[in-house]
């Protein structure tokens, strides 16, 4: 069945929506799988591994200054009725992401926020 400009529409808008399920840890750039249980995201989707984020940037995100949450797990198939969801229908990003920050940038925005709560910031 082919596509309508409106499906079409609705099919850009919904991507824009919708997590980008990033591959990868931005600082030490290990592999980050949709199904794993130590990918932290920031409010903005900035992506590291849990390791990072308690002992490196101690729950800081260097880019907007928040805290981290852990990424959720998008499922493999759609359930409920939903035939256009889940990772067969709506796969997880390719693209690799590294911070643009050096490590002394990052120190310096952890030791200033650190002992402030997120939610504070």
């Amino acid at each position: 069945m082919p596509r309508t400009p409106v499906a079409i529409k609705l099919e850009k808008e919904w991507r824009c929506l919708m997590l980008e399920i990033r591959p990868n840890c931005e600082l030490c750039d290990c592999n980050l799988p949709p199904h794993s249980l130590d990918a932290m995201i920031c409010s903005y989707e900035c992506t590291y591994c849990a390791e990072c984020v308690r002992d490196t940037l101690q729950n800081v995100c260097p880019t907007c200054g928040g805290g981290f949450s852990q990424r959720p797990i998008r499922p493999i198939r759609a359930e409920g009725g939903q035939t256009n969801l889940g990772l067969l229908n709506r796969p997880a990003g390719k693209q690799r992401y590294h911070s643009k920050w050096s490590r002394e940038q990052i120190e310096a925005v952890v030791k200033r926020l650190k002992d402030t709560p997120p939610q504070q910031r």
